[in-house]
């Protein structure tokens, strides 16, 4: 949306992060647990990934910021319903990290002009291993597991259904960014 007018620019910009954030949050909720691994399956992937495909990179870098430290705060908005440094420093909390580094190089790679082929393939072949790197990580240095169990409990069980979760985004995005330009 571009008008000439700063402060209807600035309240739809605003609008737009503050939407994301609520939808990361909510998001954190709608988790399937795995009984081998720290991580549930969530949704919040998904949400990450359209944030860096609607919003520009100072927007979704201030966006997953926002969630971080309101997470980071106490409020329960990261997996599951948890919060705090515990959960941010702990085992899973690497995967906290990623979501800001993908959501910022989402928005920076996507280009001006939606594409779903692009954006979908932008979430799978740099996005999500973003963000599985950062948590694999984080889990393997605070547990002390092994390198392959690591991967076989905070990677490996992912990879389907977020490649799904990366196409769903994808497809998302074009309509929202209709919705967003008016």
């Amino acid at each position: 949306m571009t008008t000439n007018n700063p402060g209807i620019n600035k309240t739809s910009e605003m609008t737009k992060m503050a939407l994301m954030v609520a939808m990361n949050c909510i998001s954190a909720y709608i988790i399937i647990p795995l009984p081998f691994s720290l991580s549930p399956i969530a949704l919040q992937t998904m949400i990450v990934n359209l944030t860096g495909y609607v919003l520009n990179v100072k927007q979704a870098f201030m966006t997953m910021l926002v969630y971080l430290l309101v997470g980071l705060a106490g409020v329960p908005v990261f997996t599951g319903g948890t919060a705090g440094p515990g959960k941010l420093f702990g085992p899973t909390g690497g995967y906290i990290f990623g979501f800001l580094l993908t959501a910022v190089f989402l928005a920076a790679a996507r280009g001006e002009k939606y594409s779903f082929k692009r954006y979908a393939l932008l979430g799978c072949i740099v996005g999500i291993p973003l963000i599985y790197l950062f948590g694999f990580l984080q889990l393997k240095l605070v547990t002390g597991m092994p390198w392959d169990k690591a991967f076989y409990t905070g990677v490996l069980p992912f990879i389907p259904l977020d490649i799904v979760k990366c196409v769903a985004a994808a497809f998302i995005a074009g309509p929202i960014h209709r919705i967003f330009d008016r």
